[in-house]
């Protein structure tokens, strides 16, 4: 088993994988940047390395450092966490070559996922239904017009390495389309170095709806039910539920067992989401992340799994406890993302938390790395917390929620809690009917 891990992150998940290998006795090593000296995972840590000043591109995403901090420590295994280098193949490959274990998929899988055309493709080979679009890149825009007329509009554009929301243009005409093209090649180059993009069909009110999977290195897999992370803005995801108020469950039962049966095929390893718009009772395959995820916290709530705990089980080696006739789906659960933001203008706040007050009481869980008198660097994401509340049913988590929401006091700094106040109670939330662009263009546009 894992004698000491490496923990190559920062904030929330940080802390959340140090509290898992705690429990595990897993010694722990933090590293972190100048700005980070003070966090809380820091300073609970076993250990701590300084890998580089402020900016991510010389701590965080310096693949160099991290490495030489595991080798001096004596670190057996790095756990990534989210963002940063958490689904970057060459850092996953490295981190083997230094026989060291990486808390994570292969390389090659990551790698495969990593890239949204070959994604695509596998996940169709390996039974998956997807959004109708190219099968490769589409480089100009003639060749944009003549497919855009094949599937009808409207078409998304969409950076093939993107993410983040980063690269994607939707148009409804060919004026539009000639405007939006380039624009979104500019926006890939200029955020992912790679200006290569991809067509797909714009689904009109989808609803976000994702399956997580968990699969050790001896074949087995299950799914723990999805997620529905329908409530977003700017492609970011700002309100999670679990399970989604319109799935059924014999739905869950048939889009699981595909996932299922695919990731075998791929003899996938560790933790995995796979992401689906939803329309009109069909399931199209947009994306698998291959980590953990933001929202994993609610379906650790409605399944009572410790899916960081399984991760570095399954990256040990071990083979899982679970059986998919073990998983039961009870309850439910909301996550908020607590941003350091104006609710407002969503312009970042970063600065010095002068009071923290995070609620508490029956089925109340806050994931967070701040605390009373923490500054919080403007370098970074402007996540500090994730309140999560679980129920027996949906109106009951809702109540709940709404309870949670008027003891949470954050001040110094603006966030996104009145945001959440707002949204906890409005009549369209409190029946489940929104899609992915409800929040920006109803509850938003009326502000």
């Amino acid at each position: 088993m894992i004698k000491k891990l490496l923990i190559a992150n920062r904030g929330e998940i940080a802390l959340r994988i140090h509290r898992a290998c705690q429990e595990m006795g897993i010694k722990t090593v933090a590293v972190h940047s100048k700005a980070d000296t003070d966090a809380m995972h820091v300073r609970l840590a076993d250990e701590r390395v300084c890998i580089g000043p402020a900016p991510a591109s010389k701590s965080y995403l310096d693949m160099k450092s991290i490495l030489a901090a595991a080798e001096i420590t004596g670190a057996d295994a790095i756990h990534p966490g989210y963002g940063f280098l958490a689904e970057n193949a060459t850092f996953a490959k490295m981190v083997e070559e230094h026989n060291i274990t990486f808390v994570g998929p292969h390389p090659d899988h990551i790698s495969l996922m990593g890239d949204k055309i070959t994604g695509k493709k596998t996940a169709q080979e390996l039974g998956i239904p997807v959004v109708p679009g190219s099968d490769g890149a589409i480089k100009s825009v003639d060749e944009a017009l003549s497919f855009a007329k094949k599937i009808g509009y409207p078409v998304l554009v969409k950076a093939t390495a993107g993410g983040g929301g980063k690269g994607m243009q939707v148009a409804t005409t060919d004026a539009e389309l000639k405007e939006r093209f380039p624009i979104a090649k500019a926006e890939a180059k200029a955020n992912f170095g790679n200006d290569d993009v991809f067509i797909e069909k714009y689904l009109r009110q989808p609803r976000h709806i994702e399956i997580q999977i968990l699969a050790d290195t001896h074949g087995n897999v299950i799914h723990l039910g999805e997620r529905d992370c329908s409530i977003q803005r700017r492609h970011q995801k700002v309100w999670e539920e679990a399970p989604s108020p319109v799935i059924t469950e014999k739905q869950r039962h048939d889009i699981g067992e595909k996932v299922v049966n695919a990731m075998k095929k791929l003899g996938y390893r560790g933790l995995g989401t796979v992401e689906f718009l939803y329309e009109d009772g069909q399931f199209y395959f947009i994306e698998m992340n291959t980590r953990v995820q933001v929202e994993h916290p609610i379906t650790e709530m409605i399944t009572g799994v410790d899916l960081v705990r399984e991760q570095i089980r399954v990256a040990a080696g071990k083979m899982l406890t679970l059986t998919q006739a073990d998983i039961k789906i009870k309850g439910h659960a909301i996550e908020c993302r607590v941003n350091a933001e104006c609710p407002e203008t969503f312009a970042p706040c970063p600065g010095k938390i002068d009071f923290n007050h995070p609620p508490g009481g029956l089925g109340v869980r806050v994931d967070s790395a701040v605390y009373t008198g923490y500054t919080i660097p403007p370098h970074y994401d402007s996540l500090v917390a994730k309140l999560i509340v679980y129920a027996d049913d949906r109106p009951r988590c809702l109540a709940r929620l709404r309870r949670a929401l008027s003891e949470y006091v954050i001040s110094g700094i603006k966030t996104t809690l009145p945001l959440h106040r707002q949204l906890a109670q409005n009549a369209q939330m409190l029946k489940g009917d929104y899609n992915i662009h409800w929040l920006e263009k109803v509850f938003l546009k009326g502000k």
